[in-house]
């Protein structure tokens, strides 16, 4: 459908990756009327390029843990008859410490995180280790099981939670480019489009690591940046690893801020055979360079967890942009320097676990409702505030 013949919608959606696709659902389910605008096609962006995960146990405590958690809520109620749609796989996830130091120290999150109501068993030695994950390098000096700890196939994702919104009527423009957001008496009122323009009572910046781009036709500057990391997957074996497996140091890398090549190994399998090997993180604007040092570290990295992978082939990398806030916390809601601009980007590498809760508190707050989880630590505008004098 062109968009000079599409009506004035309640909502236009810029990016038809799995944020996009979720606001999609949750505002079409809302009565909104909507329309989604991807300048590729569905979940051609960051949405391709990742495992799916849907996770709790790398949050820190603070508000994208309870983000997750409320999220986790709707994967497994509101959404549960379609879980199949995107395989929903409940596999659970095992962090690992190889130093007493670091088992230590995974303690006391986990002791903090089962306050919080948080399901995660310790798992204090080798012995205990190895009969969760058999293959295990035996030198791992304990761990934190996650039983909530789960995954999606994040295109079937994106592609399903679209098909649901345009069962609602909601419509969608594929290789349509945004070229200018219109702004009127100081609001933001519908986009320019390589289809025509698009008038809306909202525009939801839903990009990806090329939100600030999409949000600077507005005058507006969000600082989302792009962080690029690779991902290794080998050819199929018998059933290997069962669960999600990652170090510790996976959760300090996460929360780091550091520009430079960062490895912390994570290992899991797939339904096919096929093994997954990462994460590699650096800030490296949108260079789509292979980096044979960021794959080489990621396969020695999984070795160290997973000896048995050694003689392993590798069948072939990718690599994607996970799109990066300053602060490690997403931008949700509308932007209290532009009236009717909204945004739903910023998660990093959470960005499929958290795009369900993202997009019902967001439609939430655009309907002007009470919503389940304060938006105000995701404010968009929080950068460019100032401490009073």
């Amino acid at each position: 459908m062109s968009a000079a013949a599409a009506p004035r919608s309640d909502v236009v959606i810029i990016g038809a990756g799995i944020l996009g696709a979720a606001v999609a659902y949750f505002a079409s389910s809302a009565g909104l009327s909507v329309t989604v605008v991807e300048r590729g096609s569905i979940a051609s962006g960051t949405t391709s390029r990742c495992e799916g995960n849907l996770l709790v146990s790398d949050k820190e405590v603070g508000p994208e843990l309870e983000l997750s958690l409320y999220s986790q809520t709707l994967w497994r109620g509101e959404l549960a008859e379609h879980a199949a749609d995107w395989e929903f796989e409940a596999k659970g996830g095992l962090v690992v410490s190889a130093t007493d130091r670091g088992k230590r120290a995974l303690g006391a999150l986990v002791a903090h995180q089962r306050g919080l109501g948080i399901r995660v068993d310790d798992v204090g030695d080798a012995g205990a280790l190895r009969e969760i994950e058999p293959y295990l390098n035996p030198a791992m000096a304990g761990g934190a099981f996650y039983p909530d700890d789960a995954q999606v196939q994040p295109v079937l994702a994106a592609h399903h939670l679209l098909r649901l919104a345009r069962d609602r009527g909601a419509r969608l423009l594929t290789r349509t480019a945004v070229h200018a957001i219109h702004v009127t008496s100081g609001r933001a009122t519908g986009v320019d489009t390589t289809a025509g323009r698009i008038d809306a009572g909202a525009v939801i910046v839903c990009a990806g690591p090329w939100s600030g781009e999409v949000a600077a036709l507005a005058g507006v500057t969000l600082p989302v940046l792009p962080r690029r990391g690779f991902v290794l997957v080998s050819e199929p074996l018998p059933p290997t690893v069962r669960h999600k497996v990652y170090s510790a140091e996976y959760v300090e890398n996460v929360a780091s801020s550091d520009a430079g090549l960062q490895v912390s190994s994570v290992v899991e399998g797939t339904p096919s055979g096929t093994i997954l090997m990462g994460a590699s993180r650096e800030r490296v604007g949108f260079d789509t360079t292979f980096s044979s040092e960021a794959v080489g570290r990621i396969a020695r990295a999984g070795i160290e967890l997973f000896p048995v992978l050694a003689g392993v082939q590798i069948m072939r990398t990718y690599s994607g942009f996970r799109p990066y806030c300053p602060d490690h916390l997403p931008v949700i809601g509308e932007d209290g320097r532009m009236p009717g601009l909204w945004h739903a980007a910023g998660h990093e590498g959470a960005g499929i676990g958290l795009s369900v809760g993202t997009a019902k508190l967001l439609v939430q707050s655009l309907r002007g409702e009470p919503t389940d989880l304060s938006l105000e630590p995701f404010r968009p505008h929080r950068f460019d505030e100032r401490p009073a004098a």
